[in-house]
């Protein structure tokens, strides 16, 4: 079980702080949700505590990482489908899995497919999620600002 103030991520939506742990009555079911507040966006997200498990919600990882993180998205981009259906199917199941390395290497390959031939319209979308993704965890990892994550990532790759 996490805490208040814990740092922790949630595939799909990002990193956030935990503001609250509270109990709510929804579909007249009472609940235990914590408050997760994400950099990015200034967004709030309600997550059940007895749900964590099964969405994926980890820590984020330690500082001592992040090199790791950065050769990823400086490192050769992985071989990626030419067909556009699979090649999008392929990278949402990577940000789901939560891994900020599957994650860093969409942003890396998708960023790299945008400066060499324009991406469609859903997988732009999906690499404006995916660098909110990775960005709020550098933010709160590297205790940095938006402008700077972003930054590191478009420097690395």
């Amino acid at each position: 079980m996490f805490s208040v103030g814990d740092k922790i991520v949630y595939p799909m939506h990002g990193a956030g702080i935990i503001e609250k742990i509270e109990k709510k009555k929804i579909l007249g079911q009472i609940r235990e949700y914590y408050i997760l507040r994400v950099p990015c966006g200034d967004m709030k997200i309600m997550i059940p505590v007895d749900k964590t498990e099964d969405i994926g919600i980890r820590p984020i990882i330690p500082i001592s990482r992040l090199p790791e993180v950065f050769a990823l998205l400086s490192a050769e981009s992985t071989e990626m489908s030419s067909n556009w259906n699979r090649r999008y199917r392929e990278n949402l199941e990577q940000l789901k899995s939560g891994d900020i390395c599957k994650v860093a290497e969409v942003v890396r390959n998708l960023v790299r497919t945008d400066r060499a031939k324009k991406l469609s319209t859903g997988e732009k979308k999906m690499l404006i999620n995916a660098k909110q993704i990775l960005i709020s965890e550098l933010i709160l990892v590297g205790k940095m600002t938006y402008e700077e994550a972003d930054q590191v990532i478009e420097t690395a790759i």
